[in-house]
């Protein structure tokens, strides 16, 4: 009887040890589960009407031109390979159109693309469907140089005033009161890039396609990276990189037409 006993008190000790190391072994494999490493890519959304006219175009919005879908199509097929596991625009057309182009190609398992207000381009107030010459020439002259169609001085401009003066003087040259200055662009910007590192982390990482404007682009990199934007011009249909490393992120490129002149040879 008593070996009947020692005998039971083996077998269950053995099958709670064998338990006990199955848990372990789980624990330990959820807890060592490897991160990706997350990479911002920022599209500038395809030319639009807009952006041929010569019209200020911010809250406004406009369509793809014939271009503009070209342009959006081409770079889809030069980032069908470079997988995506999450996909953000900005809640206008346009921006929303060229995301929807990039996610056709390629194999997205069902990615769809999700809104953000807070990735909209400035809003130029009463600016908004004039000229760029009445918004832009007073600036430029304030600053000794000379507005054009071409923009041809808008290099030295950024060189001498930063994004938030020369929104702040929008705002302040803007009679309907209505254009935002850069303190309320920085906030809405700011909540929607923290809503989206907090869903990619929650994501385990990865690649994450954000497409958004030619001004508010700079904004977001003046956020992650003080400093790092120093005027490099971001064209319809660029790719913007950055690379998050816990709270750190590195500009890897600014305004990149690589991926757009791919697709353009394999289309």
């Amino acid at each position: 009887m008593k070996k009947g006993w020692a005998m039971l008190i083996s077998l269950v000790i053995l099958f709670s040890a064998c338990g006990t190391k199955d848990v372990e072994k789980k624990t330990q494999s959820s807890e060592t589960k490897p991160m990706q490493e997350t990479v911002l890519y920022f599209v500038r959304h395809g030319k639009t009407m807009f952006n041929t006219t010569g019209q200020v175009q911010g809250w406004s919005d406009t369509p793809l031109t014939e271009e503009g879908v070209q342009g959006a199509k081409e770079l889809a097929v030069g980032l069908k390979q470079t997988p995506f596991s999450l996909a953000y625009s900005s809640d206008l057309g346009r921006a929303i159109a060229t995301a929807n182009y990039i996610l056709a190609e390629g194999d997205r398992k069902g990615l769809s693309v999700e809104t953000l207000s807070g990735l909209r381009e400035w809003n130029y107030g009463g600016y908004e469907g004039r000229d760029n010459a009445e918004m832009w020439t007073p600036i430029f002259e304030k600053n000794g140089l000379r507005f054009d169609e071409e923009w041809t001085q808008y290099g030295e401009l950024t060189r001498k005033l930063s994004d938030e003066e020369i929104a702040d003087e929008i705002a302040a040259n803007d009679k309907t009161k209505t254009a935002e200055n850069y303190a309320e662009i920085v906030e809405r910007s700011k909540t929607a890039m923290d809503q989206i590192l907090e869903e990619a982390s929650n994501k385990g990482g990865g690649n994450i396609l954000i497409v958004a404007h030619g001004s508010e682009i700079p904004t977001i990199l003046e956020i992650l990276v003080p400093g790092g934007y120093q005027g490099e011009e971001i064209k319809n249909c660029s790719v913007t990189k950055v690379k998050v490393a816990g709270d750190s992120f590195t500009i890897e490129k600014i305004g990149d037409l690589s991926y757009l002149e791919k697709g353009k040879a394999e289309r």
